[in-house]
Parts: C-alpha cells; sequence; structure tokens
C-alpha cells in the first residue's frame, strides 16, 4: 500500500543563509563568475579540507577535466580509474584523448582495490585517479606508494566525500589534488558546481589559467594557452559558502541516519549487508548503500521497483564502466564489482529523515526481498 509521504533518496538542506547571500549577488548584480563570494567560498573549502588552495569549477566533471589538463595529460596517456564510479570519472579522461584504463573493486569498501593497481601500469600511464565511493575513503597509502614509484599523478575523485578521513586526514589533499561535485544532492551543494583542491601552488596557478579560458593574469585577454570556461559563479558560490557554514551539522546529521539504519538492519543480516567501515576511514556517508544478499541484478531491480510503488526513492549502485557502451570490455574479469553493482542500492540518506521514516524504508526494502523470494 502506497503510503502518504512518499521518502525521496536525496534532498538539499537549504536553511541557512543561502537566500540571504544570494539576494547580496542580485542587489549587487555581481551574479557572473567574478564576486565576493568565489573567494570566499574557497577559502573556506579549502580550510575545511585542511589543504592551501581550493579552485572554484562550475561542476564536478569539468573539475575532474580541469585537474587532468593541469597535470599534463594528454593524447596516448593512460589513467587508471575504479570500473565501479560514476561515468564522469572515465569521461573526463576521455576529454583529453587519453585512455582509462579500469581497475576492479575491493570487497567491502567497494573502491579501488589497491592490490590490483600496479598490474595495470604502463609505460603510458601518467595518473591514477582514485573514487571516494559513496563517501567511504580510498586506501590511500599504498595508493600513494605506487605512485611515487612509478613517477605518477594521483587525483582523488571527492564529488561523493566532503569531510571523509583517512587515517584522521580529510580527504582533499591527500593525492595530488583532488575533485568535488556540488550537485544538488551532495552534501554541500551549489546547485551545480565543483571544486578542485591542492597543496601545490604551481598546480593551483595551472588550474587558475586554465580555468578561465587561459587569460594571462597579469595581461588582460592575452591568452597563451587554450582554456575552458569553467568558472563557478558568484551566486553559485554565495550558496556555497552558506552550505559551509553548516558542515558539521551537515556531516553529523549524515552519522545520525547512519546510526538508525544500522540499528534497524541489524536483525536482517541474512538479507542485507550494510555498509563496511575500515579500520583507517571515516565515513560521511553521502549515500547509505547495502548490498541485497542472494539476490540477482533483475531481483534487485524489481525490489527497487516495489520500493517505488510503495512510496520509497532507492538508486542502483553505479554500473561499472566495462559494461558501458563506451568503454565495454566483454570478458573483463571485474568480478567483484560485478557483484557490487548487481546487488547494490542507495537508500534515501538525507537531513529531512526522521527515526521513523527508517523503520518505513526498511520494512518496505525487507518486504520487497520477501516479494522476490528472500
Amino acid at each position: 500500500m502506497l503510503a502518504s509521504k512518499r521518502i525521496p533518496v536525496a534532498v538539499p538542506s537549504l536553511n541557512g543563509n543561502e537566500k540571504k547571500y544570494v539576494n547580496e549577488c542580485l542587489d549587487s548584480t555581481w551574479i557572473s563568475s567574478a564576486g565576493e563570494f568565489i573567494g570566499k567560498f574557497e577559502k573556506s573549502f579549502a580550510d575545511f579540507c585542511g589543504v592551501r588552495h581550493a579552485v572554484a569549477i562550475n561542476n564536478g566533471t569539468t573539475a575532474i577535466h580541469l585537474a587532468l589538463v593541469a597535470l599534463g595529460v594528454g593524447e596516448g596517456d593512460e589513467v587508471l580509474i575504479p570500473t565501479l564510479t560514476y561515468i564522469a570519472t572515465a569521461n573526463a579522461v576521455a576529454y583529453c584523448n587519453a585512455k582509462p584504463v579500469l581497475v576492479d573493486s575491493e570487497p567491502g569498501t567497494m573502491n579501488i582495490d589497491p592490490s590490483k593497481v600496479e598490474a595495470s601500469i604502463t609505460p603510458r600511464t601518467k595518473a591514477i585517479i582514485v573514487v571516494h565511493l559513496y563517501g567511504h575513503p580510498t586506501d590511500m597509502g599504498p595508493i600513494m606508494d605506487i605512485a611515487r614509484r612509478h613517477g605518477l599523478k594521483v587525483i582523488e575523485d571527492a564529488a561523493e566525500a566532503h569531510g571523509a578521513e583517512y587515517l584522521g586526514q580529510r580527504v582533499g589533499g591527500i593525492g595530488d589534488c583532488a575533485t568535488f561535485s556540488f550537485f544538488g544532492n551532495k552534501i554541500v551543494t551549489t546547485g551545480e558546481g565543483g571544486m578542485v583542491t591542492t597543496n601545490d601552488p604551481e598546480l593551483d596557478a595551472k588550474l587558475r589559467l586554465y580555468r578561465g579560458q587561459g587569460m594571462d593574469p597579469k595581461r588582460r585577454y592575452w591568452f597563451p594557452v587554450v582554456g575552458f570556461n569553467y568558472r563557478m559563479t558568484n551566486i553559485a558560490a554565495a550558496i556555497g559558502l552558506a552550505q559551509m557554514e553548516r558542515i558539521d551539522e551537515a556531516l553529523e546529521t549524515r552519522q545520525r541516519v547512519a546510526k538508525w539504519y544500522d540499528e534497524a538492519l541489524a536483525v536482517h543480516a541474512d538479507l542485507i549487508e550494510r555498509p563496511v567501515i575500515a579500520p583507517y576511514a571515516k565515513h560521511v556517508y553521502w549515500m547509505y548503500t547495502v548490498l541485497l544478499n542472494g539476490v540477482t541484478g533483475e531481483q534487485r531491480d524489481e525490489v527497487m521497483r516495489l520500493m517505488d510503488a510503495d512510496g520509497v526513492e532507492t538508486r542502483p549502485v553505479f554500473y561499472p564502466m566495462h559494461v558501458l557502451p563506451p568503454y565495454l570490455q566483454d570478458g573483463a574479469d571485474f568480478g567483484v564489482a560485478n557483484d557490487q553493482a548487481a546487488r547494490g542500492v542507495n537508500l534515501p540518506t538525507h537531513a529531512q529523515l526522521e527515526a521513523g521514516d527508517i523503520d518505513r524504508i526498511v520494512a518496505s526494502l525487507v518486504a520487497a526481498l520477501r516479494s522476490v523470494g528472500r
């Protein structure tokens, strides 16, 4: 029976100074890619990540592309990425006329498996992109060791991991640079937007050069390189700054929702695998992601359909890159990612959820699993 209240999978929280700051942009007429909120947002985010530099970008995909360009990735190069990721990670590599080389997931965290990285390195390999999937940080120590041995650059795709920590250090300053997304469903949102963070001043300068059409910062309308229009608007940055003022609250809310899920799902361990948290990790739960036991991909999809009919929106775990037409690799051995993608479901995760909502979501999930024969 469809409940009266539909539970969406994601809802932005806009209860702070977002409207006030946007109105300041409108009143001042500074609404485009110049204005005081851009620098303020960049500084606030850099401080939050514990890095020296943050460069505001118009979305998370272009943030990855800009980082690759600034690091010198180009035609004929190879970039290692996890096969289990959102397609933007692979697409940004392709934008550079480089080749994304796919690596399987590790069990549990769903992130790139460090033990399978080194075997994929060739003389053409230029960089590694790790993805802190769904808010759980990648095991960065082994990745950085491999990169140093082979002279490779490391980009953290932290689109889904604002505030996640690896051995007590926030993601964003562990690799050579990191990229973030501020899409409407992210922990911090600007509607559309992104950020690149780094501790390298030379890389920061390159990022800013290429972000603004390649215009020389010391000579207006002189363009020494082919750049891009990847600038964030002042209005988007105004929303972002207001979001950063409440970032601690946003992260605490995610932990509370995850705790409710953990408690409600504990008695269903035979049916549902809860998110794994590695000893080195602080998980920020952009999405609370579960694996359904003993189901096929078709049964997982039917579970989601039944939950939707019951008024609960869910999302499937991403399709691995190797099954998508642009990056298809027939017969490739990505067994862990295949399994996780087939059985994975993202449950509603946002600040508007209450404990009673979690009970209803779990009840809907269990009922749907019973309906498909579990």
